[in-house]
């Protein structure tokens, strides 16, 4: 299977955080069998929070990607024209311009979202959570 991370399960893959479920994730996340994919999207709405104060961990994003990649064995996806052409073209359900993209990622490249955001069902995007 292939799998797009929302920022959210990112951050708190990274973290530990509780509201992610690490042992049910970790066969997802790391069996041999699945594609992860990370975007820049993400990484850009992590430099823009970090940059108003509103999100704060150690190192560079650019330290941060090479992590999901080396150590995770995470693939990142960059923003490609048809990313946008689909973008455009979504129903308005949801406003934040971060989740559309990604939305839009997960449609154009026939993947899986990793969230537990429900708007983005409203889109028939497959979500898992």
């Amino acid at each position: 299977m292939r799998y797009l991370l929302d920022t959210h399960t990112v951050l708190w893959m990274r973290e530990n955080n509780p509201r992610l479920n690490r042992a049910k994730w970790e066969t997802i996340f790391y069996s041999p069998d699945n594609e992860v994919f990370v975007s820049i999207a993400s990484l850009w709405e992590m430099t823009i929070k970090r940059s108003l104060g509103k999100l704060d961990f150690e190192g560079s994003i650019e330290d941060f990607a090479a992590d999901l990649e080396m150590r995770h064995g995470f693939t990142l996806l960059p923003i490609a024209p048809t990313d946008l052409d689909r973008l455009q073209t979504l129903p308005h359900h949801h406003g934040d311009p971060f989740d559309r993209l990604l939305i839009a990622q997960a449609l154009e490249h026939g993947v899986t979202a990793v969230t537990n955001n429900r708007n983005w069902k409203k889109y028939r995007c497959k979500v898992q959570w």
